[in-house]
């Protein structure tokens, strides 16, 4: 079965109150970087896998985009969603990304998935499923943990002051479940190598056309200067890839 982490009571508090507070680094490093590599929205039909709390579903509206589908594992995330929402043309449908199947024959312009593929455990299903539901020509944009966070994820190794050293890299070429801590114990993420993000992608008949490490945006290192440190090595990676027509 496909993990559900999110409908965890005490992980979904913790997760709430972090974006809540935007004190994580989607606000400051992962969404400025995943906007910056979108097509204009205008008009377009829009899958968001791993929704959330319907953040970036509004945001696509908000900026044209004629409707968007928001696909969440979460009831937790999708009731919030739906409790911040107030717009016809943006639905909601409780599944898996692995199990998702939109009404016959609906295609999208763009699909969109932040900082969820790297709970899926099949991504190469995941990268067939979307070749499918995209139109040719149509656009997957997607942020993912960075494979040298994922490959060890024993987090920032720190001196007897609390002051970070450095982080550490082990276990690159070894794919596969990584057993974390956030928030609570068991949460399982996927490792994989940036050239796995990329080669599935090509495979599968994407055309490549921007990767991004993105580090913290100026304005957010100037609030929060501990920030500086995401610097040191690149929290997230981010593709944009392009169905052939």
């Amino acid at each position: 079965m496909p993990q559900n982490i999110y409908d965890n009571p005490t992980f979904f508090k913790g997760y709430k109150a972090l974006r809540q507070r935007d004190t994580g680094l989607n606000g400051a490093v992962e969404m400025p970087a995943l906007q910056s590599l979108l097509p204009v929205l205008v008009g377009l039909q829009v899958l968001d896998l791993g929704c959330g709390f319907g953040d970036f579903a509004r945001f696509a509206r908000l900026h044209g985009a004629a409707s968007v589908v928001g696909v969440d594992i979460s009831a937790n995330m999708l009731e919030e969603a739906r409790h911040l929402t107030a717009d016809r043309a943006i639905t909601y449908q409780h599944s898996s990304i692995e199990r998702f199947q939109p009404a016959p024959g609906v295609t999208f312009d763009l699909v969109v998935s932040s900082l969820a593929l790297h709970y899926v455990e099949d991504y190469a299903a995941a990268v067939r499923a979307v070749w499918q539901v995209l139109k040719p020509g149509g656009l997957f944009v997607f942020s993912v943990e960075h494979p040298l966070c994922t490959a060890n994820p024993v987090g920032w190794i720190k001196d007897e002051t609390d002051n970070k050293v450095h982080w550490p890299l082990d276990h690159y070429q070894s794919e596969g479940q990584r057993d974390t801590r956030w928030f609570v114990d068991g949460v399982i993420k996927y490792h994989r190598t940036t050239q796995t993000w990329i080669n599935t992608l090509l495979d599968n008949g994407f055309v490549l056309e921007r990767m991004s490490e993105p580090g913290p945006i100026a304005e957010a290192v100037q609030a929060r200067p501990a920030l500086a440190d995401e610097n040191r090595r690149p929290p997230f990676l981010l593709l944009r890839a392009r169905r052939q027509a």
